[in-house]
């Protein structure tokens, strides 16, 4: 039988530990898949053994032939169960498995569970936790409440949005990307919110890496504006307001490129509406670090991103940025300096940024070196700590707690 949910615990004037901990990282997608929770996850992952830390990282068998599973030291891999998720049959989600999650962490006890995503193996995992009375933090990653709109299944934000509340309230931590987010969140009766900001790997995405050669591939010369967009092809990342912000550009500047990296649902109409887009699917590594810095202007018109690490990885490759003021952008973005924001719901200022960045624009502008800048101070070995400090106070939290009455609640972390 689950225990009852105890009254929360202030966590202060806690020394935490400075032992390495074994961790259990619950996630639904990861490497070699391409989003922006894969790369998240991988890179907290990355960081967390470069620290000494033990990591059972539990996710589903991907839709990818051959082995499975990494060897790495520190690093143990628990692959589950999962199903093709509608609309991107290359990804795959984890079904429910909470018996196995309890047997599994009764034979390798974590100090702490982390669930990255909240689809069924996440709400497996939270129930788990619970029932082991192990410590467990969440991330608020993607606003499916948000999404649902744009599928057609608007009547059901309710129900997701109790849902997702329900599965946060049950977890003693949930980290959240930005202040703003967790403003709105605890408006909704989210609670034990707590901000941790994302990386970006500055050695990665580099204006340095700019190529003539990829931009001779492209078919532009060396004076020719490159616009990017990197992102799934999807009706929640807003890409009609994409289409027109580049044809107002492009009538101001013929010889304008429209390059766009990533796949989904909606490729075939960006085709047909914009032919003279350059459509290269999906890139990774030093290719995909090769095309930011090749570009000049990135354009992101969603409005449904907790974050949006393409705002950072862009910036990072010394473009300049146009997008919504809120999210990544919103934290990052000085209007003029490295880039433009409009008002969340002004399409039509957005679409008069991204034209007067392209008038503004020439190979030298300061602005590229000015993006780049921005970033340097936001490597991921920061974010690293940041969240292994948030998981220290969490365990001593725990630890005191059991000593004090033998039982494990919720616990506040602020």
């Amino acid at each position: 039988m689950e225990h009852p949910d105890q009254p929360a615990l202030e966590m202060t004037h806690l020394l935490p530990t400075h032992r390495s901990l074994r961790l259990a990282v619950v996630t639904e997608t990861y490497p070699p898949e391409v989003n922006g929770v894969a790369v998240t996850v991988a890179r907290l992952i990355e960081g967390l053994l470069l620290r000494g830390h033990e990591i059972d990282l539990v996710r589903p068998r991907q839709a990818l032939r051959g082995p499975q599973g990494t060897a790495v030291e520190g690093l143990q891999e628990l692959l589950m169960r999962g199903m093709p998720i509608p609309r991107y049959p290359q990804l795959r989600m984890g079904l429910p498995a909470k018996a196995a999650l309890v047997s599994q962490w009764q034979r390798r006890r974590p100090d702490l569970v982390h669930v990255a995503t909240e689809g069924p193996l996440g709400w497996s995992a939270v129930q788990a936790a619970r029932k082991l009375r192990l410590p467990v933090s969440a991330d608020f990653r993607t606003n499916f409440h948000a999404y649902s709109r744009h599928y057609g299944l608007g009547w059901l934000n309710k129900t997701i949005l109790t849902y997702l509340r329900k599965f946060h309230n049950r977890a003693d931590l949930t980290l959240v990307p930005t202040e703003t987010l967790r403003k709105e969140l605890a408006a909704m009766g989210f609670e034990r919110l707590s901000v941790v900001g994302r990386g970006v790997d500055t050695q990665r995405f580099d204006p340095a890496l700019r190529s003539p050669l990829v931009r001779a591939r492209w078919g532009v010369a060396v004076d020719d504006p490159v616009v990017l967009y990197v992102g799934r092809l999807a009706a929640e990342k807003n890409l009609d307001l994409l289409i027109r912000a580049y044809q107002a550009m492009k009538q101001r500047r013929k010889s304008l490129r429209l390059v766009v990296i990533g796949e989904g649902p909606m490729a075939d109409d960006l085709a047909n509406q914009c032919p003279d887009a350059l459509l290269l699917g999906v890139q990774g590594g030093l290719e995909l670090a090769q095309s930011y810095a090749s570009a000049d202007i990135f354009l992101f018109p969603s409005r449904t991103e907790t974050y949006g690490n393409v705002t950072a990885e862009a910036l990072a490759s010394g473009l300049a940025v146009v997008a919504f003021d809120y999210a990544a952008a919103r934290e990052l973005i000085i209007n003029g300096h490295n880039g433009w924001t409009s008002g969340l719901q002004d399409e039509e200022g957005f679409v008069r940024r991204a034209c007067e960045v392209l008038e503004a624009w020439h190979p030298g502008h300061p602005m590229r070196m000015n993006a780049r800048r921005t970033m340097l101070s936001r490597d991921w070995s920061g974010i690293v700590e940041q969240m292994e400090e948030r998981w220290r106070t969490l365990t001593a939290a725990t630890q005191q707690l059991r000593t004090h009455d033998g039982k494990l609640g919720v616990m506040k972390t602020s």
